[in-house]
């Protein structure tokens, strides 16, 4: 198949044979240093395969590396340039990428259109070099790209202040610099995986739209979700989210929702945030889901990247505390769900084979001396029930005769030759977080509350009534 244009143009963000670093200095601490230093641990590490060019007229080398005075210097293998140097030095900068036919560029600088109409100024400058010679243009006033398999990271917070989270099928993309570090770093720690994450700032050229267009052709990229403050070209928004949510979900934080969220906006990226009706009339017209915050954003995108899609709405709950069981089924009715009706079948194949004071129905309740095997009948009941579409399995580790291993080993193993999602919710301390991340390793999400748990599966519940209508248009 031919990979559309898109493909090709964005393609040195995240796959350059070799990058020039403008601004590199061997001043620790500063972006240009961190950005090099990146590079350069990557490449120690074997991840990065590229060439790394540092740029400075006023070094001759940095750590062993051969800086160039100017971008007119580079080798002609160059195809991806970054640069941190002061915004006026920016469009003499962008004129020499154009004569050396560099088509990829990162503007980590700020000082642009956020700042007023000077700012503005130089934004066109730079937007008119760049289209007028083929290059294409990430920023500026943004933290850049990273990804994980190949060692591209202009994020310019060192590693011993920021943590990188490992490879995953989740894309990120910001247009803030800062919560885009931040989701990194706290997606390292909850064990997220994130293939690419592309904070775009300003987005003077590179857009939500062209990202969109691009992760439909990444085969590594399962779900997509997107941190807006606000979209320049709306209807080009819609016709890209039309065309990747037919084939990945796309979920989207948008904020500025408010009329002091729109000012604050408006100062921060130089975005209009526009109506925040206009923005839920769109991303429910086009199959995207809305995050409400970070935390629902990471577990829906958790649940698309681990769980199939559920064939309809009605939701059934297995759990070992039933005040848990009562918080997660008014989540189902808080989040637009159904409780699924149990078949007779099922609740016969329950009662048969459950001690009498455990309780078969939706919740069922395997009661607090539970073992694994007690839990393996409820949900070998509830996989093989057709009235239900999706599982919540609460686990309270805590309980006494529950052997973690074997109830982990019993989860995972229903989750993956299940043709139903299964989501897992763990509540409690340090003991449980340890056998919540060992359960997610094995493939199930795991969600620290009912109420979070039951959310994440509407975001699957929701995704997949958006397909069965597109599929009938």
């Amino acid at each position: 198949m031919e990979m559309p244009k898109i493909v090709e143009e964005l393609k040195p963000f995240f796959e350059p044979k070799a990058v020039a670093i403008i601004g590199a200095t061997n001043k620790k601490g500063k972006v240009g240093n961190v950005i090099f230093e990146n590079f350069k641990r990557n490449k120690e590490l074997g991840i990065f395969k590229g060439n790394i060019y540092p740029v400075n007229p006023k070094l001759d080398e940095i750590e062993g590396y051969k800086v160039y005075k100017s971008v007119k210097e580079l080798p002609d293998d160059t195809d991806l340039a970054v640069i941190s140097i002061p915004a006026p030095f920016v469009p003499a900068t962008m004129r020499e990428i154009a004569e050396k036919g560099i088509k990829a560029v990162i503007i980590i600088t700020g000082g642009f259109g956020e700042l007023g109409e000077e700012g503005k100024k130089l934004e066109r400058e730079i937007y008119e070099i760049a289209k007028a010679n083929g290059i294409r243009v990430i920023g500026p006033n943004c933290v850049g790209v990273y990804v994980p398999d190949t060692g591209v990271d202009t994020v310019f917070l060192p590693e011993e202040k920021m943590d990188r989270p490992k490879s995953g099928p989740i894309a990120f993309v910001s247009q803030s610099g800062a919560f885009a570090a931040a989701m990194l770093d706290w997606a390292a720690l909850a064990g997220i995986g994130i293939g690419k994450m592309v904070s775009y700032g300003n987005k003077i050229d590179v857009d939500d739209a062209d990202l969109m267009d691009y992760f439909i052709y990444d085969d590594q990229i399962k779900v997509v979700t997107f941190y807006i403050e606000g979209v320049k070209d709306g209807r080009k928004f819609i016709e890209a989210a039309k065309r990747i949510t037919k084939v990945k979900p796309v979920i989207a934080l948008k904020s500025g929702r408010t009329e002091y969220g729109a000012k604050a906006a408006s100062s921060h990226t130089g975005s209009l945030a526009g109506a925040d009706v206009i923005y839920d009339a769109v991303f429910k017209q086009t199959g995207i889901i809305r995050a409400e915050d970070f935390e629902h954003m990471f577990d829906v995108a958790k649940a698309f990247a681990k769980c199939k899609l559920p064939k309809g709405d009605r939701i059934g709950i297995i759990t070992d505390g039933g005040g848990a069981g009562v918080m997660a089924s008014d989540a189902v009715a808080k989040f637009g769900l159904k409780m699924a009706q149990l078949s007779e079948e099922t609740l016969k194949f329950l009662k048969e084979n459950f001690p009498p004071h455990a309780v078969a129905g939706n919740p069922t309740d395997v009661v607090g001396d539970t073992d694994a095997q007690r839990y393996k009948i409820a949900i070998e009941g509830f996989v093989n029930d057709p009235n239900v579409d999706a599982i919540l399995v609460i686990v309270l580790f805590q309980v006494p005769l529950l052997n973690e291993e074997e109830i982990i080993e019993i989860l995972a193993d229903y989750a993956k030759k299940s043709e139903k999602p299964i989501v897992a919710v763990a509540m409690g301390g340090k003991k449980t977080e340890y056998y919540a991340k060992l359960l997610e390793e094995k493939g199930v999400p795991v969600y620290p509350t009912p109420e979070r748990g039951v959310r994440a599966l509407a975001g699957l519940v929701q995704y997949a009534k958006y397909l069965e209508k597109v599929k009938g248009e």
